[in-house]
């Protein structure tokens, strides 16, 4: 009984703290040094969109949100944060890709993928919802559609 005991608990310890986003600066794409701890400690939502040029989901996802990204923002204040996982030999596709698509997120780097390992993300895309500094909701992978999923998660949340 002592060890089952043990390990709920310990289950509820690494549970909450999974829950909090680490203290890690990434760079903007005009090189501008952003803490993730600072821009998700606001009662908006926020979601953290990991992606990577390569990654043809990733693309998709961006680019089903980007369609009704404006009227997410007008109805529930959200705004997202698509943050890429390109390493030193790709970083330099995010700029171009970023500007061809014309997607009105902000974009961070994330190339030494510190972030990414903080989180223990292995799967991409990924995504996190985020409020208050605590993530409330989170996802691996994307199928058509499912942005209407992630919608309803915001709504619930921004109330």
């Amino acid at each position: 009984m002592k060890n089952v005991l043990f390990l709920i608990c310990l289950l509820t310890i690494s549970y909450s703290q999974a829950q909090e986003l680490p203290n890690i600066t990434l760079k903007s794409t005009e090189d501008k040094s952003i803490s993730i701890k600072e821009l998700a400690n606001s009662d908006t939502i926020k979601v953290f969109s990991f992606w990577a040029t390569w990654c043809v989901p990733c693309i998709n996802e961006l680019d089903a949100i980007s369609e009704v990204y404006e009227e997410w923002q007008e109805e529930t204040n959200v705004e997202i944060i698509a943050i890429s996982t390109d390493d030193s030999r790709t970083k330099k596709r995010v700029i171009p890709m970023v500007n061809g698509k014309d997607w009105e997120y902000q974009i961070l780097l994330d190339d030494n993928q510190e972030l990414k390992r903080a989180l223990n993300i292995s799967v991409l895309p990924y995504l996190i919802v985020v409020k208050n500094g605590k993530i409330i909701h989170q996802r691996t992978g994307y199928t058509p559609g499912s942005e209407d999923d992630l919608y309803e998660v915001i709504k619930e949340h921004s109330k």
